[in-house]
């Protein structure tokens, strides 16, 4: 079995983050058109975002992909 290093991991999550965030964008810009990336900093200021269960399922998942780099990014620090 290949091994896989801390960067190939790295890179691939942070690739899914990527991924997560422009689904999480085009979701919340369905629900409010004139949002912008930086709104979702503060999605709880939008009624529509609030409300709508997909968009907090879909900015769960991002939240979850966030956590898993941090948690990554410590476990690194403390095997190096």
């Amino acid at each position: 079995m290949a091994r896989v290093s801390w960067d190939e991991v790295e890179h691939l999550l942070g690739e899914m983050v990527t991924q997560q965030e422009a689904k999480v964008l085009a979701l919340a810009r369905r629900l409010v058109p004139h949002l912008t990336a930086e709104d979702l900093l503060n999605p709880h200021d939008f009624r529509p975002l609030v409300e709508s269960a997909e968009f907090n399922f879909e900015d769960g998942i991002l939240a979850g992909l966030r956590a898993a780099g941090a948690a990554l990014r410590a476990a690194r620090c403390r095997t190096a």
